[in-house]
């Protein structure tokens, strides 16, 4: 195997969460007075921290973007954290690496409290020996932030460090992972938009899920 640790991003790896994420950022621009019924204009939402997609993809300042992702999570809440699916292949992969004796774990941008609950709703934490997300509090960790937590809580070794992999779907896995100095796979069925995968030089690309285990497990 050529990566005994392995640290999987949630949304566009493990779980299709588009649905849930697209209708709660609708929800939040109607309550800043911005309405935007076109959903694929929110695509570049999925991935990326709130605070920080809010600033960049619709001018707000800090104080307005804070109060776009306090709206965004009423709705989170209630409703849109299980307006989710786990993609196929997804489970039965998971299985097949922890037979083989790899160690796994989740490094998200979502917060922790939520990805908890939406990990034990879809019967996932069975098959992470840790689960890292970000703090509900801050809106400043960076995705390099998260994927060190995930290995501190690991507890690896320098060496083990090493031999450790991200796998993700957007720029800010590959850009997280090589500024923690590990490689980063790209799954192309999640959300990165033609070409983001290779301009930022994703050490793997896969296809499928299927694709995806038979790399990790060879």
């Amino acid at each position: 195997m050529k990566y005994p640790w392995i640290l999987f991003d949630l949304d566009g790896t493990l779980t299709d969460s588009r649905p849930g994420i697209l209708r709660c950022v609708q929800y939040a621009l109607e309550q800043c007075g911005i309405p935007e019924p076109d959903e694929t204009k929110l695509y570049p939402f999925i991935g990326p921290p709130l605070f920080t997609s809010f600033q960049e993809f619709c001018g707000m300042d800090p104080e307005r973007a804070a109060f776009a992702v306090e709206q965004y999570r009423i709705r989170f809440r209630k409703i849109g954290m299980f307006e989710n699916s786990v993609y196929p292949g997804i489970p039965e992969m998971l299985q097949a690496l922890r037979d083989a004796g790899a160690v796994l774990a989740v490094a998200t941008s979502k917060p922790e409290v939520f990805t908890l609950q939406i990990m034990e709703h879809f019967h996932l934490s069975q098959y992470f020996q840790v689960i890292a997300g970000s703090d509900i509090q801050r809106d400043d960790q960076t995705k390099a932030d998260i994927i060190r937590l995930a290995m501190e809580r690991l507890h690896l070794t320098p060496e083990e460090q090493a031999q450790t992999v991200m796998v993700g779907d957007r720029k800010h896995d590959l850009i997280g992972a090589h500024t923690c100095g590990i490689p980063c796979i790209g799954v192309a069925y999640g959300y990165a938009p033609n070409g983001e995968l290779e301009a930022y030089h994703a050490d793997r690309i896969v296809s499928d899920t299927a694709a995806l285990q038979n790399y990790l497990l060879s």
